[in-house]
């Protein structure tokens, strides 16, 4: 089990502070960083509302072919992200490597002008989500270095909350293009370019260059590496935190630790990252669930033809899950600090779950569409930003950036390969048989993943 210290400075009365109802306040770098991704992610998502009708109706793709397209705008920057977050520790410039990375994405947008076919579209999203990989871990890392250990799951519920906003606002503003523009596609994909750039333009210009290490959390409060609390004091006599000494054990992670990390992190201290089993596991689960995760563009595409919905309100369905993940984000990731990481992710799926339930076997009925979105949007709210608060109490501050992006290249993968089996199990057998397949493997996977992910101590 590994453990994250907790130890309290001499002279801080937290005690005190508890008592007085005093909550840890969140990083300013952790709303300038949801600014950056409220602006993108308007971008993003106008892109995101009008790609599958655009690719279907209008380019006459088969759910094959949009299966593939879709697998590599949601999956390819899995192929990225373990040296987007590595070389972030290496050059110890997590600003470097995420405004790389939201340069690149900002330069593909106008390029979805020029595509018609398959190839030239895979290629320039396969580009776009490059930029994706190479900006998600060490944006997570900077989120997670600036917050102390108990406050991690509101402060990425917070970040996830802004980012959400944007994904809120993107489908609206393109929902509203493509009914006043002539050229509806080449006018959201225009747009979106220029959004895009000024995102870029707020990272450069607001979000620090250092960042100032987090607070330390209370004396006394232990956690294991599911966020789940042990009951367990600290140290009371002055030693090593019990998670870095074990992995110290390890072996060549050590040096970096006494160095403060302050020196460049070579592959193999990344590589040693690989033997905390708590990091293993979850790394697993997630790739284990994300195979069994149906994307959502296919929801969608599901629940428009399931509730009768017509194409000009599409791009509105986006709209609801992100209302659901706006307002739940927050509270969601508060809670987790408290009941534990585990049970709120594994919750987050079983809501997913009946979502697909609800697609299968639940009647028509004017309700279906809310039901379903409300559900798709808790999903979010309850997996998307604990996860990485999760991995935050195993990963040691120096590696924090490969941390995350080990465990979210393994989801990555697992959603690229969901979404070509999921369009060619469409192809051949139809949409009801796929997702209904879908949905046993996401009951299985939870199963495991809930026995796996277990505490120690064997809290449930």
């Amino acid at each position: 089990m590994y453990l994250t210290d907790r130890s309290t400075p001499p002279g801080a009365d937290t005690e005190q502070r508890r008592r007085r109802g005093l909550r840890p306040k969140v990083a300013p770098v952790v709303f300038v960083l949801g600014t950056v991704s409220l602006i993108t992610d308007i971008s993003s998502e106008m892109v995101t509302a009008v790609l599958p009708l655009y690719l279907v109706t209008t380019l006459g793709f088969s759910p094959l072919g949009f299966g593939a397209l879709d697998g590599v705008y949601n999956g390819f920057s899995a192929l990225v992200q373990l040296a987007g977050g590595h070389l972030a520790d290496r050059v110890r410039n997590h600003k470097l490597m995420a405004g790389l990375g939201y340069g690149l994405s900002a330069l593909c947008k106008p390029l979805l002008l020029l595509a018609s076919s398959l190839g030239t579209l895979g290629t320039v999203l396969a580009l776009e989500r490059t930029g994706k990989g190479l900006r998600t871990a060490p944006r997570d890392a900077m989120i997670s270095l600036s917050t102390p250990s108990e406050s991690q799951g509101r402060a990425f519920g917070v970040h996830r909350a802004m980012d959400t906003t944007g994904a809120m606002l993107g489908p609206l503003a393109a929902f509203l293009i493509l009914r006043t523009a002539v050229d509806g596609y080449d006018a959201v994909f225009g747009v979106s370019a220029c959004v895009a750039a000024l995102g870029v333009l707020v990272l450069v210009l607001f979000v620090p260059g250092k960042q100032r290490g987090a607070r330390p959390a209370a004396a006394g409060t232990v956690r294991d590496g599911a966020g789940e609390p042990t009951g367990e004091a600290d140290e009371p006599d002055g030693k090593r935190p019990v998670r870095v000494q074990l992995v110290q054990q390890g072996g060549p992670m050590d040096e970096a630790g006494a160095a403060g990390g302050k020196r460049p992190v070579d592959l193999r201290e990344a590589l040693a990252l690989l033997r905390l089993p708590r990091l293993r596991a979850l790394a697993g689960c997630a790739a284990l669930l994300g195979l069994t995760t149906v994307s959502d563009a296919f929801v969608y595409l599901l629940l428009q033809r399931r509730a009768g919905i017509g194409e000009q309100w599409f791009t509105l369905l986006p709209l609801g899950t992100a209302v659901v993940f706006l307002l739940l984000a927050v509270p969601v990731g508060a809670l987790a600090d408290r009941v534990g990481r585990r049970t709120v992710f594994l919750t987050g799926h079983a809501g997913l779950l009946t979502a697909y339930a609800l697609l299968l076997w639940a009647p028509d009925t004017p309700a279906l569409p809310f039901l379903v979105l409300a559900l798709h949007g808790t999903f979010y709210a309850a997996t998307d930003g604990v996860l990485p608060a999760t991995i935050a109490d195993i990963v040691p501050e120096q590696l924090r950036a490969t941390g995350l992006a080990i465990v979210g290249t393994s989801q990555a993968l697992a959603r690229f390969c969901c979404s070509l089996a999921f369009g060619a199990a469409w192809t051949v057998w139809g949409d009801g048989p796929a997702l209904a397949g879908s949905a046993i493997g996401l009951m299985c996977c939870a199963v495991v993943a809930g026995i796996v992910l277990r505490p120690a101590g064997g809290t449930p």
